[in-house]
Formats: structure tokens, C-alpha cells, sequence
């Protein structure tokens, strides 16, 4: 059968989690690289990487790769690749260029002669061009630029990958589902130990728990983009989503959420409904002040509010001290993880972090500390 180059984008600091998940899946090839993971198989390595990957953003098939000097040089490689052999004059499409120490001025200009090309290609075949499609295209064609060489891929996944289908309501600032699946793995945590999130918003973090012990395929509600290619087999595709369906497991989970928000917590059980798994996480509402440890040990994984506003950030700051005073008093035994863009927190919850991984939520700059709770052993002095 025949292999192909495909190349997995996640958020920036999983990339080493993303080379072991698509290399368990059966990849060869596996390369880690910075904001994504390259890899090479079978049509049927990118239908199980999309249906089973956890952190990727997209799976995008590398069609043609070249040095370029011109938008010419560039209207050229995509010409070169059989547009009609891949998908129908029906399906709509969109450009997007990324450019990393591009020469060319304008990225609008490359995206337009990749059009032109994808529409002569047509044109030439049939005597008529698809239509473009800003919003919901049926295929997204990426073209992605270094200061000497040019690459162009076609999008197998349609919308991004962290869009599992679960997600009904969310609050201000939810979380990326692959990110927060991302936390979960960076934490260690095991499926027969305790796991809380004290302030756990619309639920992401416990859901992407539950579906991982689970072993639940993240990609099993959703439809991709590869499913309008021509040469989609459907057959083979059925068969990958009903062996997934027989992997899942049903063992108890303990699982735990906490809110001070009362319209989160209705949004995070819409979403564990929705998601399949509101049989294994507890709910209840109030503070994280509050709150109490569900058993003598566990994983305590949260991402807290971040605040935007100068007199947000002053209350958090407020707030970060009294965090750990909680984590002391309540949760000796437990390993405690924090997901924040804000630095402060490190410095003013009077605890050593005894680990500091860096990751990115979109373009911000985090990091995920980690807070090992050993009785009067952890103070920060």
C-alpha cells in the first residue's frame, strides 16, 4: 500500500506526548518537531490518528514540497498536484499560508496564486473552478513557507481536531480539549487514582480524563474532512470506528469537580452528558477554599481564571496565597498541578514548585506547575 507525509500541529510543548501517542498508533516515520509531529502510512494511518489522537489540532497531508524564490515559483508547485484526483468540483474550498521568514511581502498574495492554481487545475479537467469558502469550507489547503521553501498540504481533519463534538455550552474562557488532554497526561495521573478539579468551569479537564481512562476514541462524534476525499472507503473507515467502539472500557473512575459558578457547573454537566461520561465524575458546588479532600491522596488538576484586567489580576494575586494554604491544610499526600499564563502564581502561593513545563494556550505563554503536598515539606522559604 501505499505511504504518505503527514504532519500532526499541536499546542506547543506537547509535541514529544503527540511523537509517542501517533507512534503507538502505528506511524512510521514519527519526527517531533517544534508545533508538531511529522509522520508518515497508509490512508489508513491518517483516518486512525484522526479518529484516536488526543493532542493533535489537525492531520495535514503533505502533497508537495519545494525551494521558491516567487509567488510564481509557488503557483507552480500547486499546480503540479492532481486537484481533481483528490476531491470533487462540488466541495468548496479555502486557503490559509503560514510563513515563517518569508521574503514575499504579502501572505494574501501567495494564498490567492495557490487558488488560482487549485482553480486552473479544475478548470483544465473540467471547464469549470470550485467554489471558495471562507467559513465552512469542505477543504482547507494550507501552504506553509520558510525563508527558502515551500509546502503544501490538504487538511484531513475539517475543523480542528480539538473539536470533539461534546462541547454544548462553555464559559469565558474554556479551555482547548487536546490541551487540556495534554495537562491530564503531563500530571502522571492513573486511571484507579482520585482526581479533582476544584475549579473545574464547563469541565473539560475531567472529561478529557474520563474519555482517556476510558480508552473512548476523542474523534467517535464528530465527521473530517477525508470522508469527501474520492478515494474514501467507507467500509474501512466503519470497521476503525467499531473497533474503537470495542476497545472502551466501563471501570469506576473517581473523579471529582467543584465550582464556585453555578452556570459552569450546569454547562459542565451538559457537557458530560454530551460527552458520554456524566455516570463517572461527582459534581458539587462551591469555593475552592472550601474544599476538601475526596480521599488521602490524589491528583488535584486545575486551570484557574486568569485576570485580564489590572484590578482581576490584584484580586488572583490576593487569592494565590490563601490557594495554598488549602493545598497545605486539606491535601497533604496529593500532587497538585496548576495551568496558568500567570507567572505570579508560582511566586505567591508559597509553595516550591517541584516542576515548571512549559506550554502554550494558543499564542500564550504558560506553564504548568507542579505542587508535590508532603506534610511540612514543601513550604517555600
Amino acid at each position: 500500500m501505499q505511504t504518505f507525509q503527514f504532519f500532526a500541529p499541536c499546542p506547543r510543548g506537547l509535541e514529544a506526548l503527540l511523537a509517542q501517542e501517533i507512534t503507538q498508533l502505528g506511524a512510521r516515520d514519527v519526527k517531533a518537531g517544534d508545533g508538531g509531529v511529522a509522520f508518515a502510512g497508509a490512508p489508513l494511518m491518517m483516518y486512525r490518528v484522526n479518529l484516536h489522537s488526543r493532542l493533535a489540532s489537525r492531520v495535514l497531508w503533505k502533497l508537495a514540497e519545494r525551494p521558491y524564490r516567487s509567488e510564481d515559483d509557488i503557483y507552480q508547485l500547486a499546480r503540479s498536484v492532481e486537484w481533481p484526483a483528490l476531491f470533487a468540483l462540488e466541495n468548496t474550498i479555502k486557503v490559509s499560508v503560514t510563513a515563517i521568514k518569508s521574503p514575499l511581502r504579502s501572505t494574501e498574495f501567495v494564498g490567492l496564486k495557490v487558488k488560482d492554481a487549485v482553480c486552473d487545475a479544475f478548470r483544465a479537467k473540467t471547464g469549470a473552478r470550485p467554489s471558495v469558502d471562507t467559513q465552512a469550507p469542505d477543504m482547507r489547503i494550507h501552504a506553509f513557507l520558510t525563508d527558502r521553501m515551500a509546502v503544501i498540504y490538504l487538511d484531513t481533519s475539517g475543523e480542528p481536531l480539538f473539536k470533539r463534538g461534546y462541547r454544548r455550552e462553555t464559559g469565558a474562557a474554556p479551555l482547548r480539549e487536546n490541551l487540556a488532554a495534554g495537562i491530564v497526561q503531563l500530571s502522571g495521573w492513573k486511571a484507579d487514582e482520585p482526581l479533582l478539579d476544584p475549579m473545574c468551569g464547563s469541565g473539560t479537564i475531567l472529561i478529557e480524563a474520563a474519555m482517556l481512562a476510558r480508552k473512548m476514541a476523542p474523534g467517535m462524534q464528530r465527521d473530517f474532512a477525508f470522508q469527501k476525499f474520492r478515494d474514501f472507503a467507507p467500509a474501512i473507515w466503519q470497521k476503525l470506528k467499531d473497533e474503537a467502539q470495542a476497545g472502551e472500557t466501563h471501570q469506576p473512575l473517581q473523579l471529582f469537580g467543584r465550582d464556585i459558578d453555578r452556570t459552569a457547573l450546569r454547562h459542565a454537566e451538559s457537557n458530560m452528558k454530551a460527552a458520554g461520561v456524566a455516570d463517572t465524575i461527582a459534581l458539587e458546588w462551591g469555593d475552592y477554599l472550601d474544599a476538601a479532600a475526596p480521599a488521602d491522596h490524589g491528583v488535584l488538576l486545575t486551570n484557574p481564571p486568569y485576570g485580564v484586567r489590572l484590578e482581576e489580576q490584584q484580586h488572583l494575586m490576593s487569592l494565590y496565597p490563601q490557594w495554598g494554604d488549602v493545598l497545605k491544610q486539606c491535601f497533604a499526600g496529593w500532587r497538585a498541578y496548576f495551568f496558568t499564563g500567570d507567572m505570579q502564581l508560582a511566586k505567591t502561593i508559597r509553595l516550591k514548585a517541584s516542576k515548571r513545563t512549559p506550554l502554550f494556550n494558543g499564542a500564550l505563554d504558560c506553564r504548568l506547575f507542579e505542587f508535590l503536598m508532603v506534610r511540612g515539606g514543601n513550604r517555600d522559604k
